[in-house]
């Protein structure tokens, strides 16, 4: 058999979570704990049997429908649910929110890349490295790289993902933070800091499957990653930390961001990796159900 060991693949899953929790798996759902609410929501990778019998999917506060393969749906409330709560994620508190694309405004899994990211911050030499965060939604990923030292740019093309970020930075009274905040086109704007000549020592990005921008630009992430990969290297610093890709609409496997992002950077130097993002069940039999793949460089 001939050794991948190369790649450097890997499942990672949070473990520091005390306000979500993933109950039970199995029938093309999944059943999950925000904070004291209980949800079901559809998840195309549980085609397992639960573990659980039916009265603990019976006790849930709300239920997402959709169509098969669609993220947009309808919630169905069993009990009174409010409009927001608070979520604790170490010293944060995240506003949590039933949302039309059926997830309540944050991405538990993706705390594995927040810890990744505010590490290589934490223990680079540099003085307040730049970070870019693309297509940075609700922004935790902003707000923990800012807390750990960076100056960070936060970039998302909906007004709403932008205002849901500052409500979630103003929560936590984080107002001074060196965070820019801007309603752009990732695309444009990546384009834009080129001709600035603008350098950044670390990105994040989690690029949608389609997108349309604030000017009516078009983003289908099958026609349009690799351009923006490739321009995203150009923006790099000289002796960059990191940059880490996720994705949830490339599910084929991880391998192909690994082509994409060792392709693309072309560094013969630092590590390249690649994986899945996951969440283990509380359960007894502690099983893993995938979320994301991911692939991401770091200066070693």
């Amino acid at each position: 058999m001939e050794n991948t060991n190369f790649l450097n693949s890997k499942i990672f899953f949070p473990t520091d979570w005390l306000d979500y929790e993933l109950i039970d798996f199995g029938n093309n759902k999944k059943l999950e704990r925000f904070g004291r609410y209980i949800f079901i929501r559809p998840d195309n990778q549980a085609i397992c049997k639960p573990c659980l019998s039916r009265k603990f999917w019976e006790n849930a506060d709300g239920e997402f429908s959709s169509e098969i393969n669609s993220d947009k749906g309808n919630w169905k409330f069993y009990n009174q649910i409010p409009e927001f709560w608070d979520i604790k994620y170490n010293t944060l508190n995240i506003k949590s929110l039933p949302t039309p694309f059926r997830h309540l405004g944050f991405f538990p899994e993706q705390s594995v890349h927040w810890k990744w990211c505010r590490d290589l911050i934490q223990s680079s030499k540099i003085d307040q490295p730049r970070v870019l965060n693309l297509f940075g939604y609700s922004g935790i990923a902003s707000l923990d790289a800012a807390i750990a030292g960076a100056s960070v740019t936060h970039i998302d093309a909906s007004k709403k993902a932008i205002n849901l970020a500052f409500e979630n930075r103003n929560r936590n009274n984080l107002e001074t933070l060196p965070i820019r905040y801007l309603v752009e086109d990732a695309v444009s704007f990546v384009k834009k800091e080129i001709n600035r000549e603008k350098k950044y020592d670390g990105i994040i990005l989690d690029p949608p499957k389609y997108g349309r921008g604030p000017n009516g630009e078009i983003w289908k992430i099958e026609e349009n990653l690799l351009d923006l990969m490739l321009q995203i290297k150009e923006i790099l610093s000289e002796n960059p930390l990191f940059l880490v890709i996720t994705s949830y609409a490339i599910r084929s496997s991880h391998m192909s961001l690994y082509n994409l992002l060792k392709s693309s950077l072309n560094f013969d130097y630092g590590k390249y990796s690649s994986g899945e993002l996951g969440i283990r069940e509380s359960g007894k039999k502690r099983r893993v159900l995938s979320c994301a793949n991911f692939a991401r460089w770091e200066i070693k």
